[in-house]
């Protein structure tokens, strides 16, 4: 093992590595704590894209058996973290009108990683690589297997009869009382439609019939005719001269 001395001058030359190379490129950018606090769609796909890729490392990297054991942990840890804010950026994306890659882009994870609770899309722990084979960790799934076993066609047939399909839905009379009932209320409104407005409505709309000018009355038209009358006798039989 190498000595206290030597550990530390190898930390300083990694310290003075990553502060020359940012320098010289530029100091990193930090990506954000949490997704909510960027607004910006390029951004949330820049950051996603690098946890992507930081995925893609890992699980390449797990794949190898002579790992550590308290390494390969770590890492599958890493990978499991990586996989939730993954999802918690393409959330965001979401969010902000962006496409839903939770969907739409393919799986940059291991296709054989085991899952703690599988059919979870996010949120399910799984193992990685030479993670799988860790003390405790087959055992855990063979488990699993046993207890989900599946069932025989024969066992899966047992449970389905007339009920199954909807056969005796009507032989408790509920569904037949209730499909009498809206029968009988949509003839109801049918019969009503097809008759037109009963007398009662006709004779509401004729009384609520308003005259907007004043209308005069049978006197005053006696009156108006006599009055024409008497002035075309006198043109006739005077010559247009004035009454007196």
């Amino acid at each position: 093992p190498l000595c206290a001395p030597v550990i530390r001058t190898q930390h300083a030359l990694n310290r003075f590595v990553d502060g020359r190379r940012d320098e010289l490129q530029g100091k990193k950018e930090r990506r954000p704590f949490l997704a909510s606090s960027c607004d910006s769609l390029s951004e949330c796909e820049k950051w996603r894209m690098e946890i992507v890729r930081e995925i893609a490392k890992k699980v390449s990297m797990i794949q190898n058996e002579g790992l550590p054991e308290h390494q390969i942990r770590d890492m599958n840890d890493a990978i499991n973290k990586l996989l939730r804010e993954k999802h918690h950026w393409e959330r965001r994306i979401k969010e902000l009108g962006g496409p839903d890659h939770a969907r739409t882009a393919p799986k940059v994870d291991d296709e054989t990683a085991l899952e703690i609770v599988p059919g979870q899309r996010a949120g399910a722990y799984r193992y990685f690589g030479a993670a799988k084979n860790l003390p405790g960790v087959r055992e855990l799934f063979q488990q699993q297997a046993e207890a989900r076993a599946k069932k025989t066609r024969a066992q899966l047939h047992k449970g389905i009869d007339a009920d199954y399909y909807g056969y005796r839905d009507d032989d408790d009379g509920v569904l037949a009382k209730l499909e009498a009932e809206v029968e009988e209320k949509a003839r109801r409104e049918a019969a009503a439609a097809w008759q037109g407005p009963s007398e009662e409505d006709a004779a509401g709309s004729e009384s609520a019939f308003v005259a907007h000018v004043p209308l005069p009355s049978d006197a005053q038209i006696q009156k108006a005719i006599l009055e024409k009358r008497k002035r075309e006798l006198i043109e006739r039989y005077l010559g247009g001269e004035e009454a007196r």
